[in-house]
């Protein structure tokens, strides 16, 4: 058996979850609020080649092999802040996530602000999910109400009346979140409940832009196709070796 040809079929596997995360970046770094999917390389020990062949296998006497893995995660760093002048877009200048309400009942959490108004007058996002206030209920204007101006601290008002105090809270640990579509997460099962961003700072007519650099994830690719490559002629003079290897022999 060759190790080499199965550390170049795993190195391949990797590279392939690596691509896949880009692509991902790539396509979403227009959604408002968007987080930068990152794939961490590691290496996990598998078995060992055994050198000595009067020593027994499986005694660790042998090379311990080792074998690439690829491991996902989120950088939450934040993106920039641009001016749209359009009074429902929100934009967070603090830490923390926007409450908002999904189909099955279930809470999820964003930083994308880009909201609208439903035919209901209740203020939704770009996904139709109705974004939360303090007091755990949608935002709905007043018919004929007024200008809506929404305060620093997330209070919501329509002509001088408050309408409610938008909920922005944060985790005690980003990585327990889990991002689903259109710059969503969910909290992993067992996440302690958030908590209330004590002074939350909102901006209204800015959105915060993905932190995703399209120029960056480019030569990522660019990086993956030349390393995908060089593992496949690996795997190709290990396939040659083993066939020149059992010409001899036979």
């Amino acid at each position: 058996m060759s190790i080499g040809l199965y550390q170049s079929a795993s190195s391949l596997a990797a590279l392939e979850r690596w691509q896949d995360a880009v692509t991902q970046n790539i396509t979403s770094s227009q959604v408002a609020g968007y987080k930068k999917r990152t794939v961490e390389f590691s290496v996990v020990e598998a078995g060992e080649l055994q050198t000595d062949p009067k020593q027994k296998i499986g005694r660790g006497e042998g090379e311990a092999t080792y074998f690439p893995r690829a491991t996902y995660g989120i950088n939450f760093k934040l993106g920039e802040t641009s001016p749209t002048r359009r009074e429902f877009d929100v934009a967070l200048q603090s830490e923390g996530f926007f409450e908002v309400q999904m189909e099955d009942g279930r809470k999820a959490y964003t930083r994308g602000g880009e909201l609208r108004l439903r035919a209901d007058r209740t203020l939704v996002t770009t996904q139709d999910q109705p974004i939360l206030t303090e007091a755990g209920s949608p935002v709905q204007l007043l018919p004929r109400g007024g200008e809506v101006i929404i305060n620093r601290d997330g209070t919501v008002l329509q002509g001088g009346t408050p309408l409610g105090r938008l909920n922005v809270v944060k985790f005690a640990d980003n990585k327990q979140l889990m991002p689903i579509s259109a710059g969503m997460f969910l909290p992993l099962p067992g996440t302690p409940d958030p908590v209330a961003v004590e002074e939350p700072e909102v901006l209204q007519g800015y959105l915060e832009s993905s932190n995703v650099t399209p120029l960056r994830e480019m030569v990522d690719l660019v990086n993956i196709a030349r390393a995908y490559e060089a593992n496949q002629k690996l795997i190709q003079s290990h396939d040659n070796t083993m066939q020149k290897t059992l010409e001899a022999l036979g």
